[in-house]
């Protein structure tokens, strides 16, 4: 078979020289002289430089907030704190500990002004029983912000555990001072007097106590306690106003009676029932202590009948003996 003869290949053209550059090109004349074109792409390219500069810095400086040791905070830093200390929040009220003060070591960690999140870490700390820590923590947040009032309560229910109550009381102050001059919806001022009017009590500004408690009794926010009631009630028992102290007791039980109807489970019924059947016993000797013996027996009978329906067996004995002595006192006056 013939074969067919390649194709002669034409030889490559030499490369042409490259075209000169636009830089080159002919000049444009302007009514102010003879410019090149090169000229304007220079400038173009120097404006568009100058005005990437500025859009950079200014998103640089939109996305950051100084803080008071010239240290920029980035807003992903911000809302990383934020997160950890819902977290945080979370956990702390489910129980868990150990969890809520890792989320809110990151949040104090992410933002050193996140006051919240070092006052809520104190909480926990307390909650474990590391009160050093709890105690670095509320004074950290006063020392940044001296009209938190929260940590001044926080750092007065520490206090209070460590059985300092002067210090304790001090710092109660300072909440009230605080929350006046900055109110805020964690704590009720109603709250602030009763635990000023309790640590009164512990020291025994008897005055005082039933002053503050008068005070907190007065204030539309918040709920009534029925221990504010009862511990007014020890106040009065203490200057020998008798008359005042049984009349805090009934108030004491008439608020329980009512929590009883909105209380949800056994447990919160039950021992709402056994305040009641304790105060019904101390207005009891009250009322024999001025002489009142039908009004202590009625007190007695309704503290029984609290405690028959308890089951308590023990409190049942001693109420019933209560009343038999209660009933030969009575038959040996007449």
């Amino acid at each position: 078979m013939k074969k067919t003869p390649a194709k002669k290949t034409t030889p490559a053209k030499k490369a042409q020289k490259p075209a000169k550059s636009a830089v080159r090109a002919t000049p444009v004349k302007t009514t102010g002289g003879s410019w090149s074109l090169s000229i304007y792409i220079y400038w173009f390219i120097i404006l568009f430089f100058i005005a990437a500069t500025f859009y950079i810095l200014g998103r640089s400086h939109g996305t950051t907030t100084p803080t008071t040791n010239n240290v920029e905070i980035t807003e992903e830093a911000l809302l990383q704190s934020g997160d950890y200390y819902e977290s945080g929040k979370t956990k702390l009220l489910s129980g868990d500990l150990d969890a809520a003060v890792a989320d809110l070591t990151a949040a104090v960690e992410a933002s050193d002004e996140n006051i919240d999140a070092l006052v809520l870490r104190g909480e926990a700390y307390m909650q474990a029983g590391n009160y050093a820590a709890a105690m670095d923590d509320f004074n950290a947040a006063i020392e940044k912000d001296a009209k938190n009032s929260v940590a001044y309560y926080d750092r007065a229910l520490l206090n209070t555990r460590l059985e300092n109550y002067t210090a304790a009381l001090n710092d109660i102050n300072s909440a009230l001072a605080a929350r006046t001059e900055r109110p805020n919806n964690v704590l009720q001022m109603r709250d602030l007097y009763a635990r000023r009017g309790q640590l009164n009590l512990w020291l025994k500004n008897w005055e005082g106590a039933i002053a503050d408690y008068t005070s907190s009794l007065a204030l539309p926010d918040g709920v009534v306690s029925a221990n504010v009631y009862a511990e007014r009630a020890e106040a009065f028992t203490a200057l020998g106003q008798y008359a005042a102290a049984i009349n805090d007791y009934a108030s004491a039980v008439r608020v329980i009676s009512e929590q009883i109807q909105g209380a949800t489970s056994a447990d919160e019924r039950e021992s709402l029932s056994s305040s009641a059947m304790s105060y019904f016993e101390k207005s009891a000797a009250l009322n024999l202590k001025i002489g009142n013996i039908d009004a202590a027996r009625s007190d007695l009978e309704s503290a029984l009948t609290i405690g028959t329906a308890l089951n308590d067996v023990d409190s049942v004995e001693r109420l019933q003996g209560l009343i038999i002595d209660l009933n030969n006192i009575s038959a040996n006056q007449q």
